[in-house]
């Protein structure tokens, strides 16, 4: 393969990783813990929602809930840098994308 030829194909992988990221980034991510609380993401680490059970809406329950929203926000960022990492390997061959050339 000559050069012409591999950059004619990084350029299509490029355009590919940025089409099937931006589709990622509409994606929607949800984690709920212990039934109290569930948050919600999008592909692009974006917040879209928070919903806390109304039976966890206890002054003694704060610290819980509180916690149960760490959780499931750390949770969700690690699903979609998964996806992401997903998404890279299957266009380019590599978890890290075109970072590993």
């Amino acid at each position: 393969m000559n050069m012409q030829q591999m950059m004619i194909q990084a350029q299509k992988m490029q355009r590919e990783l940025k089409k099937a990221l931006d589709e990622l980034a509409k994606q929607e991510f949800t984690v709920s813990k212990s039934g109290a609380v569930t948050v919600t993401m999008m592909g692009d680490g974006s917040l879209k929602s928070i919903e806390i059970d109304d039976d966890a809406f206890d002054a003694e329950n704060k610290e819980m809930v509180q916690d149960l929203l760490v959780l499931a926000v750390n949770e969700l960022q690690e699903k979609i840098e998964a996806a992401k990492e997903e998404v890279n390997e299957r266009i380019t061959g590599s978890r890290a994308g075109f970072g590993a050339f």
